[in-house]
């Protein structure tokens, strides 16, 4: 029996006040409890990374949020009955920054908004009352009507905006919501469309720009990509992923559409006993946490890719991170899960069939340039001839006149390839020169120098909200004055250039990459545009795969870009051993020779 202290007569001490040590000590102690606490409760409920395959379907961001009130896709019908009549003010802000992008639309950036305000101000600051537009074309195919079309558009709606971008698509600028479903109309008319050219679903399929006509091809993916397209885009199975998803085909032995850093990646292989197929990649991707793809190391018939491509989708659909935006790609559940669990769930749970093994791709070459530019012969004895837009910037004029020229010889096939650049199929032998000498008077060159050739810029602080920097002026500054400097560059040296850490330009496989942002002018002392640089990145080399290097606090200002590459290329041919690509003399050499 405890003893009380009316019992004893004895008097219970007042507590001593604890000294400051010992309050601090107490409350590490606190808060130490408290985080273990909450790690725990995320450990043991479903939805601390927001998978659906945990059972989780509570929305976790606004983004999740609006997916989940009703198919996205379904904002078209407001778009055609609703904002084109009522204007621009009239479309709630989930849709206009949400829910437009299954159709392809993004507001632009407001004209006069400097880079340092990207990131400091509200959504509706940046905004401008007028839409970017990504028109679709999977595998960058478009016949002579199609092209023409949209050229037109962009003549009457686009103020003459037309890039090539590197998903092998057109991008348009300055359309209004008045106009969209009239571009819509005209753009369906001749089998086009912007149906899930954006949004958190599979976006436009890049393929080999010259499927069905190479003379090295093992294969032609078209009716895979046909077959995906029919079944699965558009459809409310997949219109709502944790975030985009990106995929690629191509029958060339050497690979040429940047399979290390997709999503999904088929890759034409010959199987020495199964015959022709794919070799299958998954996971890969840049932005500002860059992975490479995972080879699975398994064979795909042609005539099973769809099911392929549908499980692979799938398991990003079911076991993507949904809770923040910056993991919501499959790089993350690969990277968590590694190649083996991967094959394993995909071939258990969603095909219920397991893969055979088969061989790798081939890796390319010094030789292997993979652009296409260029006079070459079909496997049909005609010709296809490919030409460098600078940073992939046409207008809608230009792309009226390739068509033209194009019909002018007998062809109805023109390609948009993953690296800005635009070919004419199907030209007899003795009308070559006749496509040459017609592109030429548009200032698209087949013979392009080297700069010209290997320039690559998104979209910019021109129209970009996300933006901190010029692209397409300041890529064209770079080729101006590096092909006069270097005319007769005998080694490509690519250059990508990036307004923001995204890196929709693919700055960390370039040669030379250039990340957009804010950087100290030693003259002035102030912030001004600039860019952090990456040196050396190399894909399509197997193992030897690798992101380009970065040295710690380099950057360059946006104005000195140019005199930087000027620099950098001297020290190259300077210093390079016999035959030495840039990518390996970059990660050789000291410092001082790429600052």
């Amino acid at each position: 029996m405890s003893t009380t202290t009316e019992q004893t007569g004895a008097t219970t001490p007042a507590p001593q006040a604890l000294s400051d040590a010992e309050e601090r000590r107490r409350h590490r102690e606190e808060a130490r409890l408290i985080r273990t606490r909450e790690a725990a409760a995320r450990k043991n409920t479903a939805s601390k990374d927001g998978q659906w395959a945990a059972g989780d379907r509570t929305p976790l961001n606004p983004n999740e949020e609006f997916k989940s009130t009703g198919d996205p896709l379904e904002v078209r019908g407001r778009i055609e009955n609703l904002y084109s009549k009522w204007g621009f003010w009239s479309i709630p802000p989930t849709d206009l920054r949400g829910r437009f992008r299954w159709w392809g639309l993004y507001t632009q950036r407001r004209p006069g908004i400097d880079g340092g305000k990207t990131a400091i101000l509200e959504p509706h600051q940046l905004d401008d009352e007028y839409f970017m537009l990504r028109v679709r074309s999977d595998g960058g195919q478009l016949s002579v009507a199609q092209a023409r079309e949209i050229g037109q558009i962009s003549s009457e709606f686009g103020r003459e905006t037309a890039d090539v971008s590197d998903r092998q698509n057109i991008q348009l600028h300055w359309i209004r919501i008045e106009d969209v479903p009239e571009i819509f109309r005209r753009t369906e008319a001749v089998g086009l469309g912007s149906e899930e050219a954006c949004g958190d679903v599979p976006r436009v399929i890049l393929a080999s720009p010259v499927a069905g006509v190479s003379k090295d091809e093992l294969i032609d993916p078209t009716p895979q990509i046909e077959q995906i397209k029919e079944l699965y885009i558009g459809s409310p199975e997949f219109s709502n992923l944790p975030r985009k998803f990106k995929t690629a085909f191509t029958g060339q032995p050497v690979p040429d559409i940047l399979h290390e850093v997709q999503d999904i990646a088929f890759c034409a292989v010959e199987h020495p006993e199964l015959g022709v197929g794919y070799d299958l990649w998954v996971g890969g991707g840049l932005s500002v946490n860059p992975m490479l793809g995972a080879r699975l190391g398994v064979f795909v018939k042609p005539e099973i890719a769809h099911e392929v491509w549908k499980g692979v989708v799938s398991i990003f659909r079911d076991h993507g991170y949904r809770r923040l935006r910056t993991r919501a790609r499959l790089k993350f559940v690969l990277k968590a899960w590694g190649p083996e669990k991967f094959l394993q769930v995909l071939q258990d749970d969603y095909l219920g069939y397991e893969l055979p093994e088969g061989p790798a791709p081939k890796t390319a070459t010094p030789g292997d340039r993979g652009d296409h530019v260029g006079i070459h012969q079909q496997k049909d004895g005609n010709w296809y001839v490919g030409v460098a837009p600078v940073a992939g910037r046409i207008s809608g004029t230009k792309l009226q006149r390739i068509a033209e020229i194009a019909e002018s010889v007998g062809s109805d096939r023109i390609r948009l390839t993953p690296l800005q650049k635009i070919l004419i199929l199907d030209i007899p032998e003795d009308r070559v020169s006749d496509v040459v000498n017609g592109l030429r008077a548009l200032e698209l060159e087949s013979e392009p120098g080297e700069f010209h050739r290997n320039v690559i810029a998104c979209t910019g602080i021109e129209y970009c909200k996300l933006a901190i920097v010029e692209t397409k002026a300041t890529a064209r500054e770079v080729v101006k004055v590096l092909d006069q400097k270097f005319p007769t560059l005998d080694n490509p040296i690519t250059v990508h250039v990036n307004g923001c850490p995204n890196s929709c330009a693919r700055v960390q496989i370039a040669d030379i990459g250039f990340k957009g942002q804010l950087v100290l002018d030693e003259e002035s002392g102030e912030q001004v545009p600039g860019f952090q640089v990456h040196l050396g990145g190399r894909l399509g080399r197997g193992e030897d795969n690798d992101f380009g290097r970065k040295i710690r606090a380099h950057k360059v200002t946006e104005k000195g870009m140019p005199e930087y590459v000027e620099r950098v290329t001297q020290n190259y041919l300077d210093t390079r051993e016999d035959g030495e690509p840039f990518a390996d003399w970059a990660f050789r050499v000291d410092e001082e020779l790429i600052r």
